[in-house]
């Protein structure tokens, strides 16, 4: 059985470890959303002697998907130097570099914008506090495309991975959550229906990235909220994102947040991904709380999860793994 340090290969990419540095948002990019030294100095610390992917923080795909004026962001040709110096710096220091690609839809807002978010239907995320207008189906095809292009930026820029956020009430969890999407055509209604869209935007970034680039796919796996997508739904769906394309699911949860803000226990969301994992067949990421080396050692041994992430712990403390290796030698 395998453990926390040993490596794990993935279509052509060889991971050093099973520790992942999950995507954190820093809110340190310029205006236009560039990579800043800052971004180089931070990832280089986490990444030396670290953990074996690291997925950088959330990029918008488009100026009216951004959450904040200081994300970073993938919607621009212009913007590929500054990733590819990030990416570069990541690989150097020994980890696999994977970045994260989304949109916020109606998680933003006009103030930040100039306009209207956009979102599956008219309804906001449970606790934002702005209407959305509803995307037309030509938004949602361009939307795709954004999306594939996004990727493409990404693999151009020398990342490993790139990861679709699915996650959290951002735009395409929009489209999946029964609570944020009441449409009444083929984008809606059914769950079917409502994974036609993420499942589209998969399809388009594998097209676009082809077979050599890992896609991962940040799954809300549970919405945590009455009436929204259940740990039943979230196996009827993992087999289905798997077969548009996707190679790892990094499974998380809660609609209007990633659930940090309800739960303490670690690894809160890892029996979740060992669901998911069965059903799906894929490698997946457990997340939550994760701070304790032998908690992290033990899932992966004992098969829950493929790889497990450790965040918090890792922004706390960059020399997290390499404590963990020394303390995980000494028990044996």
């Amino acid at each position: 059985m395998a453990n926390l340090f040993d490596p794990l290969e993935v279509r052509g990419v060889r991971l050093r470890n099973r520790i992942v540095m999950p995507p954190i948002a820093t809110e340190r990019a310029t205006p236009r959303g560039e990579v800043t030294d800052w971004h180089l100095a931070h990832y280089e610390a986490i990444a030396t002697d670290g953990p074996g992917l690291l997925i950088v923080e959330h990029t918008y795909i488009r100026r009216d998907g951004r959450v904040s004026d200081r994300q970073l962001g993938v919607y621009d040709d212009a913007l590929i130097p500054g990733l590819a110096r990030l990416a570069q710096t990541i690989k150097a220091a020994g980890a696999a570099a994977c970045l994260q690609i989304t949109h916020a839809g109606a998680r933003t807002t006009r103030d930040l914008i100039g306009a209207q978010p956009i979102s599956a239907w008219t309804l906001p995320v449970p606790g934002d506090p702005e209407a959305p207008r509803a995307l037309r189906r030509e938004e949602i095809q361009q939307l795709a495309r954004d999306y594939a292009e996004a990727a493409r930026r990404a693999q151009a820029a020398g990342f490993d991975a790139v990861e679709i956020h699915g996650a959290h009430g951002y735009l395409l969890g929009q489209f999946v959550s029964p609570l944020t999407n009441r449409r009444t055509d083929d984008y809606g209604g059914s769950l079917e229906n409502r994974l036609r869209f993420p499942c589209e935007v998969i399809r388009a970034v594998r097209e676009a990235v082809g077979r050599d680039l890992l896609v991962l796919y940040r799954f809300g796996a549970d919405d945590l909220t009455p009436g929204g997508i259940t740990a039943d739904d979230a196996e009827r769906i993992a087999p289905i994102l798997a077969g548009a394309g996707v190679d790892i699911l990094d499974v998380s949860g809660g609609l209007g947040g990633s659930g940090r803000d309800r739960f303490t226990e670690q690894g809160y969301f890892v029996l979740l991904a060992a669901r998911v994992r069965r059903a799906a067949g894929i490698p997946t990421i457990g997340v939550g709380n994760v701070r304790d080396p032998e908690y992290a050692d033990r899932v992966i041994r004992d098969g829950l999860v493929d790889l497990i992430a450790v965040g918090r712990a890792q922004l706390a403390d960059p020399d997290w793994v390499a404590k963990a290796r020394r303390l995980l030698a000494s028990r044996e």
